[in-house]
């Protein structure tokens, strides 16, 4: 009679846990994409998010990553890399929002105190409206104060901006499936592989050799410069 009591005593204490566990509301989550957009200084860069590095093994210029889950509200981001002034800010995750970090190298005139020096900033791009149809988004973190791009459509017509450094410009995206030819000052690109309606967001940089780089991710929703 006593092992009976005993089981059902435990049984209940665990029903009791799981129906806890169940009522428990889930944590509000967002997310943070990083694009890696510094080409000064050696190695990779590391991701610093509250103190806990996010990839030991560190992101080689050109990397982007896919969402990574967090809860929503404040973090403290640190990006790191050898012979750089670190780069921080502090991110506010709203709920199913995606932030992305660019980070970028510029440099620092020398002054009295110290001579030049490079350091890391970071340009956070901000999600905003829904996307249904399709959009080329390009930003630039590059040193040139504004860059000439090129898209073309379907019908073999291209449609040209100007991006200004650190902003964003948007062209329609007329292209229902396959790789938009792009070009940046008149030089070919790689092609913009198109799938689904999506923002199709190209970043800008520049490589050790002084050309301006490319990479490109697919957001869900319109980003501005933050």
């Amino acid at each position: 009679m006593k092992t009976i009591f005993k089981t059902l005593l435990a049984l209940g204490a665990t029903i009791s846990v799981s129906l806890a566990q169940q009522d428990k509301p889930a944590n509000p989550t967002g997310f943070i994409r990083l694009v890696n957009g510094v080409a000064e200084g050696s190695g990779k860069i590391q991701l610093m998010i509250d103190g806990d590095d996010m990839r030991p093994e560190g992101y080689k210029l050109g990397d982007a990553t896919g969402g990574m889950g967090l809860r929503a509200g404040a973090h403290k981001v640190v990006i790191k890399k050898e012979g750089l002034e670190d780069g921080s800010t502090t991110v506010v995750l709203e709920k199913d929002q995606t932030v992305t970090l660019i980070p970028f190298s510029e440099k620092v005139p020398a002054s009295d105190k110290r001579p030049a020096y490079f350091r890391i900033q970071i340009l956070r791009l901000k999600q905003n409206e829904v996307q249904t149809g399709r959009l080329a988004t390009f930003v630039s973190v590059s040193a040139n104060l504004e860059i000439k791009v090129d898209l073309q459509d379907e019908s073999g017509k291209f449609a040209s901006a100007n991006v200004k450094r650190l902003a964003i410009a948007e062209l329609p995206l007329n292209y229902s499936e396959g790789y938009a030819p792009a070009k940046v000052n008149g030089v070919a690109i790689s092609p913009i592989p198109i799938g689904g309606a999506g923002n199709y967001v190209v970043v800008l940089y520049d490589t050790p050799e002084g050309k301006v780089g490319s990479v490109y991710f697919r957001d869900f929703k319109f980003v501005s410069a933050d």
